[in-house]
């Protein structure tokens, strides 16, 4: 997969988030976009997921143009800030309402993610209970349980005790050698140095420099 980001440009009420940004993402890499809060980051996620529409330049999928050709990449899992669920389902409902959407993961699949991440796939505990850490698994879970092609991955570290952030870049380095595009961010540049081989600076909306990481 390939996405290619030509000349976009971002204005809300008038003030530019994005500001003429060019680059292209392509399969089997870790892209890490990093910057101050502010820097638009999140909204370069938004428009690489086609969740917004850019105000001038264009993001193409594979030469395929985002809201003139297709409404969204295809194969995408997604995190963009806080996942929200169901409050008065628990975590395994929640997940087995988004797979059959599509009918890809199955309940064994779900199973072993959440025991992957140290849930559990019987409780009986709605996700209004839940923690902030809990609800981030189930986020991370519902973005990787259907084997996408692309992951964009706001903030995906963010609440996650030590051992899952270990799991959760270990997935990461195994979908990347599987050939998968990755794109992500994080306020933590361990989490960046240690698993992104491309990394995004923002400054101000703008794409300020593009670091290579060798050390990985």
């Amino acid at each position: 997969m390939k996405i290619k980001v030509d000349a976009l440009t971002k204005k809300i009420k008038g003030t530019t988030v994005l500001e003429n940004i060019s680059y292209e993402f392509t399969s089997g890499n870790i892209y890490g976009v990093v910057g101050k809060n502010g820097s638009g980051k999140t909204m370069l996620l938004r428009e690489l997921a086609g969740l917004i529409h850019p105000t001038e330049g264009t993001v193409k999928v594979d030469g395929k143009r985002l809201h003139h050709d297709l409404s969204f990449p295809p194969n995408l899992g997604l995190i963009i800030e806080k996942p929200e669920f169901i409050n008065y389902l628990t975590g395994f409902e929640n997940l087995k309402l988004l797979a059959e959407i599509k009918h890809i993961a199955s309940d064994e699949t779900i199973h072993d993610f959440m025991k992957k991440f140290s849930l559990d796939p019987a409780s009986k505990q709605s996700m209004k209970k839940y923690s902030l850490g809990m609800k981030q698994k189930i986020g991370i879970i519902q973005a990787v349980m259907e084997n996408p092609d692309l992951l964009i991955l706001d903030e995906p570290f963010n609440a996650l005790d030590e051992d899952s952030v270990k799991l959760l870049r270990e997935l990461l380095r195994q979908y990347q050698k599987a050939g998968k595009l990755i794109i992500i961010t994080s306020h933590h540049k361990e989490d960046i140095d240690s698993i992104c081989n491309h990394i995004l600076m923002l400054q101000e909306g703008k794409l300020a420099q593009v670091l290579e990481n060798s050390t990985i």
